[in-house]
């Protein structure tokens, strides 16, 4: 019943097969369905600043009064944190810690590093079947803003240069 299919960030080897199970049961119903991901994407200059800048949100959220349940609230939820319990991670820049200390809660899933290695990963996704990406930060205004001015035209100039 619908035309986009809404992910959370994983490893892509896990999102591969997740899209072609997905275009398995949309085709059964002669269906073409989209894949939208979500994703934290974490970003500075450098990738040291990068990883330190995500170090620090993973210290504020240990460090705040909110307390997570200790299991994923879905099913989504759940492999996502099957993940962060085999490795914090993978390829390259897809980082699980945060999920790993929130229990999987929501969109936790994270790529760090600057903007162009974020992009590079996007495009990676991008390549795999998805054709839509959620980017939440967490600090909405400034990092829509830093999305905006640093990650966003680059990632739009490489789609376009893949779509060539």
């Amino acid at each position: 019943h619908s035309d986009v299919y809404a992910l959370f960030a994983e490893p892509r080897a896990a999102i591969s097969e997740r899209i072609a199970e997905i275009r398995a049961v949309a085709g059964a119903a002669g269906r073409h369905i989209g894949f939208s991901l979500s994703v934290r994407p974490i970003i500075a200059d450098t990738e040291a600043a990068a990883w330190d800048k995500a170090q620090d949100i993973l210290q504020s959220i240990r460090d705040s009064a909110v307390r997570y349940p200790g299991k994923p609230l879905d099913r989504s939820g759940a492999r996502m944190m099957a993940h962060a319990e085999a490795g914090d991670l993978f390829d390259d820049r897809l980082w699980l810690g945060i999920a790993k200390a929130t229990g999987a809660v929501g969109n936790t899933s994270c790529l760090v590093g600057t903007p162009v290695q974020v992009a590079q990963s996007l495009l990676e996704y991008y390549r795999l079947g998805v054709d839509h990406f959620l980017l939440r930060g967490f600090d909405p205004l400034n990092d829509a803003e830093e999305y905006g001015r640093e990650l966003i035209p680059v990632l739009r100039e490489m789609t376009s240069a893949a779509a060539d």
